[in-house]
């Protein structure tokens, strides 16, 4: 066992790989769903496609090239995935990335006092809560935003003859995503003819993500939500307030379990693994 010994990397080696591998796993789950990400991945594919061209051509001119470029990409990087790094750093500390608690008032109640506001002025609404399906397409065809979840910008967008007031609002974590968007219509026919458009895109947005749609009727104020294909009408704030609450925690429990389980698993695994060998090369 001596040659496995030669190349063992010592207790320090694997937390650094441990450290390295949770670091990147984070990243690549923080920008996932993200134009960053697209971009990454366009910018993976173009370096490997170059580097495969070089070493398979012989091209010595563009390889010198590539390993000079190699000591800017980190200043590439950074330029970039600037809104991405500036809005990790932002939620840097805050409740949704490690404490229970950091005295802000939690987004969903927001949305709630904000949905409840538009309910009592007859202000038409629609707003979608991404959960763990990506609504990148549906922003696609809205207006990019990128903004802190508020009900006077949420009351700004739909007030009635302001440009994004027809489409539907997408919020994504804290913040508002989009809006102005164009949420697919159901196609069910044995829906209520008493539905209007609003309902029907929140009907047909839920079918195709997991999102959460709230709806606010501007002819009657009636408060709705609808979620995997449902539509439940005619919640009050504190009924909303209630519901919501309950179902955002239990997809935020399970989104928890779902990044700790192949996590734990893949560490429990290598330091198993890691300790057996260590003990096989001190017998041997």
């Amino acid at each position: 066992m001596e040659w496995m010994m030669q190349y063992w990397p010592g207790w320090n080696g694997i937390f650094e790989i441990l450290v390295l591998a949770v670091a990147i796993y984070y990243i690549l789950l923080f920008i996932s769903g993200t134009r960053g990400a697209q971009v990454l991945s366009g910018l993976v594919v173009l370096l490997v496609s170059l580097i495969g061209v070089t070493y398979l051509f012989k091209l010595d001119a563009l390889g010198w090239i590539l390993q000079r470029f190699s000591a800017f990409l980190a200043v590439a990087m950074l330029v970039i995935f600037q809104p991405e790094i500036r809005r990790a750093l932002a939620e840097l500390g805050t409740r949704q990335i490690f404490s229970s608690s950091n005295g802000e008032e939690p987004v969903h109640e927001i949305v709630v006092r904000s949905v409840a506001q538009l309910a009592r002025q007859k202000i038409g609404a629609l707003i979608a809560i991404e959960r763990s399906a990506s609504t990148q397409q549906v922003q696609e065809s809205g207006t990019k935003l990128d903004a802190v979840v508020t009900p006077e910008l949420l009351g700004s967008i739909f007030f009635p003859h302001t440009p994004l007031h027809d489409g539907g609002v997408i919020i994504k974590g804290s913040r508002v995503v989009a809006a102005g968007c164009l949420f697919p219509l159901s196609q069910r026919e044995k829906l209520s003819s008493e539905l209007g458009t609003r309902h029907r895109a929140a009907i047909g947005m839920t079918e195709e993500t997991d999102a959460i749609v709230l709806v606010v009727s501007e002819e009657t104020g009636t408060i709705s939500v609808a979620y995997r294909g449902k539509l439940r009408r005619g919640f009050d704030e504190e009924r909303l307030g209630r519901v919501l609450g309950t179902m955002l925690k239990r997809e935020r429990d399970a989104a928890v379990q779902r990044m700790r389980s192949p996590l734990l698993r893949w560490l429990r695994a290598n330091f198993s693994r890691a300790a057996s060998d260590a003990k096989v090369g001190e017998n041997g």
